[in-house]
């Protein structure tokens, strides 16, 4: 069996958007000129594919396979036995780089349950935002409705297409880099202009969009072919205050030490996300991870898969398979994960 030991550096991964944006993940990545015309999201170590589409959103390895299928040949030595036990084949995990050069619409996910029901997935879509940078004069984020909203309120604002009315019914909160932000399935958000984020997400790509209207060509790609009615069944109408607020946001960009958890507790259930700072150098256990490099420079050393430079910008998938491994030099790096096997949390 060809079993991919090591770490694999990846490159850009950016499928077509409906959406502007893109020039900080050039940026990120040092690319330039003809580099930097593929869009605003990267999807970093993905075995999901764009909602309808056969390949476009999979990540390609450097031997010409999928990264889905290759895991799908060796789930233990990409996985490790307990996540296979708890999720099959999946990696459970997607991540992507996500620069939002223009506001993104409101929109939501489904739950587990909904997605079952109505796309026949063991997955919805509950996602986290890492902020790792900020650009414009105003950079936040919209995270749930302010007030209660009946379901006949809401669908007749996606009838309309009252886009201003939809904007303004969320909560506004405005961020900078090392701020993240929980979403579980059903809250309507959207991202404004100017959030650059790295996103760990269910691995799925079930987006319910409320404000379709100049952002999508059709209602029936902004309600997947559901109706809005139906669609609007998985969207948490209730009210956000700043308590509620509070358990899904979280401010990190003062928090210290060689290793700082970037995400509220209530996200372990679905992923995992770690600010990794060596200096000089860190022993990570085994696990399926996928890293972006945010600044500076060092040096990933695997048990079974040798020595890997790392620089700013580089992302990598890293096997179970490689074993414990070290990080080390002066460096940035977020560490993604997919949930802990319910025994190992």
């Amino acid at each position: 069996m060809n079993l991919f030991r090591g770490p694999i550096k990846l490159p850009a991964n950016q499928p077509p958007q409906f959406y502007r944006g893109g020039d900080a993940i050039a940026a990120l990545r040092g690319a330039s000129g003809a580099d930097t015309r593929f869009g605003p999201e990267d999807w970093v170590g993905s075995t999901t594919t764009m909602f309808g589409q056969a390949e476009n959103g999979l990540t390609r390895l450097p031997d010409g396979r999928w990264l889905r299928d290759a895991v799908r040949a060796d789930p233990k030595g990409w996985l490790g036995d307990d996540h296979v036990s708890a999720f099959a084949d999946s990696t459970a995990l997607l991540v992507k780089l996500l620069d939002a050069g223009q506001r993104l619409p409101v929109h939501f996910h489904p739950d587990d349950a909904f997605a079952r029901r109505h796309f026949d997935s063991h997955f919805g879509k509950t996602e986290a935002w890492i902020v790792v940078g900020t650009y414009g004069d105003d950079p936040r984020v919209y995270p749930g409705f302010r007030e209660s909203h009946s379901a006949e309120t809401i669908n007749e604002w996606a009838r309309e297409q009252d886009a201003p009315t939809m904007l303004s019914a969320l909560n506004s909160i405005p961020v900078s880099p090392g701020d993240t932000v929980y979403i579980p399935a059903g809250l309507p958000h959207a991202i404004g202009e100017g959030v650059f984020v790295v996103e760990l997400q269910q691995p799925t790509d079930f987006s319910l969009t409320l404000e379709w209207r100049d952002f999508l060509a059709a209602p029936e790609k902004a309600h997947l072919g559901l109706g809005f009615e139906t669609a609007i069944e998985a969207l948490d109408r209730t009210g956000w205050d700043e308590d509620r607020l509070n358990t899904i946001v979280k401010r990190t960009a003062n928090l210290t030490g060689s290793t700082v958890d970037l995400l509220v507790d209530d996200a372990a259930a679905f992923f995992r996300a770690e600010q990794v700072r060596p200096s000089p150098a860190l022993s990570l256990d085994p696990s399926f991870a996928v890293l972006v490099v945010l600044g500076g420079s060092g040096t990933l050393r695997t048990e079974h898969g040798g020595d890997h430079a790392l620089v700013k910008g580089d992302t990598f998938v890293v096997p179970h398979a490689a074993g414990e491994s070290t990080v080390e030099g002066e460096l940035t790096l977020i560490r993604c994960r997919p949930p802990a096997p319910k025994g190992d949390r």
